[in-house]
């Protein structure tokens, strides 16, 4: 990993580097991003966080970041985390900090008592799909019909 990296939880403050984060995502994947630095605030810190999220701090900036999600299979009395997005500044890619925040997703996950992570990929991004499997991850077959219904 890039060498002054910290691997952390995330703070109020970073909310700003949070949000510009979040929408570079969102531009990765070809999405306008509408989220806004309230609703960070409100889904990285609010009482309760919707999200559980860690930060790789490079101490001037913060350069990538994990948010995580609760996620149970009842019948099986099993807890588990979606880690709903991993993100890497490109200018600090390939130096191991996706890897760290990956790891310290895994670690944050046991520390609550899950039993597994999920990770999701775009159907495209053959990359993101290979480097989940390199790191020992398997693919899920997706048999399930979703649905949803707008409530507001």
């Amino acid at each position: 990993m890039t060498r002054g990296v910290v691997i952390r939880a995330a703070r109020l403050a970073d909310a700003p580097g949070l949000l510009a984060m979040v929408e570079a995502l969102t531009r990765y994947h070809d999405d306008v991003p509408r989220v806004t630095l309230p609703a960070v605030e409100r889904d990285f810190f609010g009482d309760p966080p919707w999200f559980h999220t860690l930060v790789a701090d490079a101490g001037e900036r913060l350069i990538g970041y994990a948010a995580l999600l609760p996620l149970a299979r009842l019948g099986h009395g099993e807890r588990g985390m979606d880690l709903h997005h991993l993100f890497v500044v490109e200018a600090a890619r390939r130096f191991g900090t996706g890897t760290a925040l990956l790891r310290a997703a895994e670690e944050r996950a046991r520390a609550f008592g899950c039993s597994y992570l999920i990770i999701g990929t775009h159907p495209g991004n053959w990359a993101a799909q290979e480097y989940y499997q390199r790191l020992g991850y398997e693919t899920i077959p997706n048999t399930a019909v979703r649905f949803t219904r707008k409530l507001g």
